[in-house]
């Protein structure tokens, strides 16, 4: 690999530094969750928080869209909820005489699914194109969704009682998914103290930047090198879960570009210009758990896609970089 020199001045890391600090307000120790959701932002993908219930999934979703001074919906998915209430849909306008669209609340820049294994497969479709074209078709027409655009969708781990899985097409478009887990005593003790100290529940949070701001970054990480060696290292690690004995169905090619978004965006977030492997094998586990279909006699075993994820780590021989400077 050629020598790159890192750019300390980089804009995405001083202002990523500078979001996921005031999010940080509200948020108490999940630092390394933040940078990773951060990632995800600005590598303009969607993600899935699947953990126990009482984390702050819900908190840390408007927490960023406040601190971005963007646009946040949240959507309570339910048995009976309709694709008509995220989508929308014309009604009639007695004032106008005539059918007028009302935008449903799929219509911002930041979109909470809460809950979204809750809702009938029917409804969870309803959120394919959207996520996938940035763009909605109500009775034969499509409006495009406002930019950027983003859906954080929530899922309880355990309870499968009234729930319906998400669908393996659906699961594939979210870029990553995390588990926020547990606070540590401490931790704990500083939520319980910061409450105490604010005397109210919501903490203030300072808008740090806008949405265009996050379009900018978006853009400049297109300028993040990736080296040869690197590219094909993240294909090696993809193709690699597809002849897993463990494995049925393997990651696809959007897993591939999935560690190729995301690592670019890690390494702006870190001030430098270019990606390195650990890079990569930072997001092997986030962007590819999701989109492995174990063998049958696995799905009962919560841990044993990261188990066979590790082992595809293991036997992937990572790429060396080569000093180049005289």
């Amino acid at each position: 690999m050629s020598d790159i020199h890192p750019n300390p001045d980089l804009l995405v890391s001083t202002l990523s530094e500078k979001i996921i600090q005031e999010v940080s307000r509200a948020i108490v120790g999940k630092t390394d969750v933040l940078h990773k959701i951060m990632a995800a932002f600005l590598s303009n993908g969607h993600v899935l928080l699947e953990d126990y219930p009482g984390l702050a999934k819900t908190l840390i979703a408007s927490s960023f869209a406040s601190v971005l001074g963007m646009s946040f919906r949240r959507i309570q998915f339910t048995p009976d909820l309709l694709p008509g209430d995220i989508t929308g849909g014309y009604v009639y306008d007695r004032g106008q005489n005539q059918f007028v669209l009302r935008q449903g609340p799929i219509f911002a820049h930041i979109v909470l699914a809460d809950e979204i294994n809750r809702a009938s497969p029917r409804t969870q479709s309803a959120l394919l194109e959207a996520m996938q074209e940035r763009q909605v078709t109500v009775e034969g027409e499509t409006m495009k969704l406002p930019e950027p655009f983003i859906v954080i969708a929530t899922q309880n781990p355990i309870e499968y009682e009234g729930t319906f899985p998400l669908p393996e097409a659906q699961l594939d478009r979210f870029m990553m998914k995390l588990a926020v887990g547990y606070p540590t005593p401490q931790e704990e003790r500083e939520i319980i103290h910061r409450r105490r100290v604010r005397r109210q529940d919501d903490a203030a949070l300072q808008v740090i930047a806008s949405g265009q701001d996050l379009l900018d970054m978006q853009r400049q990480i297109e300028d993040v090198f990736v080296d040869d060696d690197i590219e094909q290292y993240l294909v090696d690690l993809t193709v690699r879960t597809r002849s897993h004995h463990q494995v049925a169905v393997g990651a696809s090619p959007r897993g591939s570009l999935a560690l190729l978004k995301l690592s670019r965006a890690w390494a702006a977030i870190q001030g430098r210009t270019f990606v390195l492997p650990d890079d990569v094998k930072l997001f092997v586990k986030p962007a590819l758990n999701h989109r492995l279909i174990l063998q049958p006699d696995l799905w009962s075993s919560p841990q044993a896609a990261d188990r066979v994820l590790n082992e595809v780590l293991q036997s992937v021989p990572v790429p060396v970089i080569q000093d180049e400077t005289p």
